[in-house]
């Protein structure tokens, strides 16, 4: 399959998606970009505004990922209103999920955290996170267990661990922890893409029937 993985950061969703696919990332941090082509070496990586690279490119791949910026949609927003200076919850995230789901013709899934709000477009709940697809998911995508960072001294080590990946190698702009904590687990970025491709493949044996 031709996949674009957009926002890529460090490529924790793509961990597990193998070599057999031809992969292009999208990531605005340098850093975060260098990395990822050091990780993953086969894939295709563009320093680039991943939101206008779908928009220019979407009918390019056979499935997109896409894993906008959360902070504006965290509900760690509302804990904060009084000690912080509040910005608008960022739309781009339902802009791409209202373009993908009327104009794509592939297989999509938008990450997200779980918002303060109630999500304004309906949206599959798997543990701390939000997939919007146009197609349905497992009950479970991963059967790991994240670690507990309320009770963790060391967020960085742990989630080390959990992701199988030294963020101490990132030395770009952006605090370590908030790069280890966007990370979704490799597990679940395997199912879904497992998930993708079984109906990819159902579909396409159902239209060779019909010849």
């Amino acid at each position: 399959m031709k996949i674009l993985n957009l926002y890529s950061c460090l490529g924790g969703n793509r961990y597990k998606w193998g070599d057999e696919h031809e992969i292009t990332a999208v990531e605005l941090d340098v850093e975060c970009a260098r990395l990822y082509q050091e990780r993953f070496p086969n894939d295709t990586v563009i320093v680039a505004d991943a939101h206008q690279y779908l928009l220019d490119n979407y009918k390019e791949f056979d499935f997109i990922w896409s894993s906008p910026p959360c902070p504006t949609h965290s509900r760690f927003q509302t804990s904060m209103k009084t000690t912080r200076k509040m910005n608008y919850p960022d739309m781009k995230l339902y802009q791409e999920i209202i373009f993908l789901n009327y104009f794509y013709e592939g297989k999509y899934c938008v990450e997200n955290v779980i918002p303060f709000y109630e999500p304004l477009i309906p949206a599959h709940k798997r543990h701390r996170h939000l997939y919007w697809t146009n197609f349905n998911l497992p009950n479970v995508l991963s059967e790991r267990k994240n670690p507990d960072l309320g009770r963790i001294k060391n967020v960085v080590e742990a989630l080390s661990e959990f992701h199988d990946y030294d963020f101490r190698k990132y030395k770009g702009k952006q605090r370590m922890d908030k790069i280890a904590r966007n990370l979704v687990d490799y597990e679940a970025g395997k199912s879904i893409l497992d998930t993708a491709m079984g109906i990819v493949k159902k579909q396409d044996v159902n239209q060779t029937e019909l010849f």
